[in-house]
């Protein structure tokens, strides 16, 4: 796996390396400074990754629409935590042209507000409910912090939220609950490793009760949070007077939950499997899965068998569904072709010369670890879908194996200060914030959160690394983008 095997030192070098050789996103040289551009590869690996997560929600009921960017600030200010966690990131729009505006307009930081005045307007019974929306967007944020393409930028082009209405708190758990599964299956299908947190209440999203974050560790040892999903209770609700008629004829207030994630997965998932040669996508979501490399040799007539016997292979990898291209480029050898397209993580590689078109075999060489396997041309289209299930399961297994092993847990302070590097450390916790807090001091880490689901078989016994009173839970420490 990439990120503990060869990545780790030079990490910020080569992922800004790859992301311009291989053509995915062009940063730093648009003249605003947080903004990327992306270009046309990575466009259509973006692309994939926002089908696969539509249809997880589509699956489960829920309905995407798109809002308006603009929000004005008498909307977004009347939910005064959310107001206040947003208030030094905003952009605001004040003039119309060379005319100022009556009310300021915020660049869209998140939708909470402006889907809580609509619903107050579109939503009246329980009868309606649940309620789930999703968009994919671009949002806004003013980053004071260093920006970084795509991990840290001023406009996120990739925003997935989701927001939720329901009649009641417990159906709006269920929908967190749900919320949990689809991210899981999302980063699953993807071989994105993960741990799941409930973040610290400082930690918390504006406005939310409380706050569940995914987070992976990149290959420079540091967490990157790659999605949330948050109970937002009735903050909004009641602050934009979304009543619901309820079952017993009375009105109540509704209940919310939001959810979204960004372009930090497709940075993610460049990283997680990438190499010191480049990238190495799934199979199942790559742009192109398999390149077709003529070998030419031989006499002439030998040259023009090698190329007929290409372009009938294309043909029939593209009818059966197989994303594929030839590269007969006549200024490059193919030698440097190879390179060229394992730079850019295709995973599977077809080379057709004058012994495949004598002996009617084609040699298919695998993106990740180069084995080459000889398939009779017939066979062809039904082993290359064969091999790219055994490519992708075979990264996805590197890359959850390889995290494993740096979610360290442990019950003394010394242990955790000396396994912060590269690591998310567990110490178990008695709940205060004081005691968090001063563990982020002694040992140079950030508290992530605790675990969702923990046995009272698993913290029996042990005591807070700080305090010495009994723990109640473990905290989950590390170095943090």
């Amino acid at each position: 796996m990439g990120v503990y095997r060869d990545l780790g030192k030079n990490f910020d070098e080569w992922f800004d390396w790859i992301v311009k050789e291989a053509e995915v996103y062009d940063y730093g040289r648009y003249p605003i400074k947080g903004m990327g551009v992306w270009l046309p590869y990575g466009f259509k690996i973006r692309k994939n990754l926002i089908e696969l997560m539509r249809n997880l929600l589509d699956a489960t009921g829920h309905e995407e629409i798109l809002l308006p960017l603009l929000i004005p600030d008498n909307i977004l200010a009347k939910e005064s935590e959310h107001v206040h966690g947003f208030e030094d990131q905003v952009y605001w729009v004040t003039h119309g042209g060379l005319t100022p505006l009556d009310i300021k307009l915020a660049l869209r930081p998140t939708s909470e507000t402006p889907l809580s005045y609509l619903e107050s307007l579109w939503i009246k019974s329980y009868k309606q409910l649940p309620k789930k929306y999703y968009q994919f967007v671009s949002v806004f944020r003013y980053e004071t912090a260093a920006t970084r393409a795509m991990i840290r930028v001023r406009e996120v082009t990739t925003f997935k939220e989701a927001h939720t209405l329901h009649s009641t708190f417990e159906d709006s758990e269920r929908q967190v609950a749900e919320a949990v599964e689809i991210y899981s299956s999302f980063f699953r299908e993807l071989g994105i490793p993960f741990t799941i947190s409930k973040r610290p209440e400082w930690d918390k999203f504006p406005g939310a009760v409380y706050t569940i974050a995914f987070d992976t560790l990149m290959p420079d040892g540091k967490t990157l949070q790659i999605g949330t999903v948050h109970n937002l209770g009735r903050s909004f609700t009641i602050a934009f007077n979304v009543w619901i008629h309820m079952p017993d004829g009375s009105m109540d207030y509704g209940w919310q939950t939001s959810y979204g994630i960004s372009e930090r997965v497709v940075a993610t998932l460049i990283s997680i499997h990438g190499d010191s040669t480049g990238l190495r996508l799934p199979f199942k979501y790559a742009p192109i899965q398999v390149v077709i490399v003529p070998i030419p040799a031989g006499p002439e007539e030998v040259r023009r068998e090698i190329v007929e016997l290409c372009g009938r292979i294309l043909e029939k990898l593209r009818a059966d569904g197989v994303r594929s291209v030839i590269d007969d480029r006549e200024d490059m050898t193919p030698g440097d072709k190879f390179y060229y397209w394992e730079r850019r993580g295709v995973p599977l590689r077809l080379e057709v010369g004058p012994k495949e078109v004598q002996g009617r075999i084609i040699t298919v060489v695998r993106r990740d670890n180069r084995i080459r396997t000889s398939i009779k041309l017939e066979e062809l289209t039904e082993a290359v879908k064969i091999i790219g299930i055994e490519y992708d399961k075979a990264i996805k297994n590197e890359s959850m194996e390889a995290f494993s092993k740096h979610v360290v847990r442990t019950s003394s302070l010394e242990e955790a200060r000396n396994f912060i590097e590269g690591n998310v450390v567990e110490a178990p916790w008695c709940g205060r914030t004081s005691c968090a807090t001063e563990v982020e001091l002694k040992i140079g880490g950030k508290a992530l959160g605790t675990p969702l689901k923990i046995s009272e078989s698993e913290v029996e016994g042990l005591k807070c690394v700080h305090c010495g009173d009994r723990a109640k839970t473990f905290m989950r420490y590390s170095r943090r983008y």
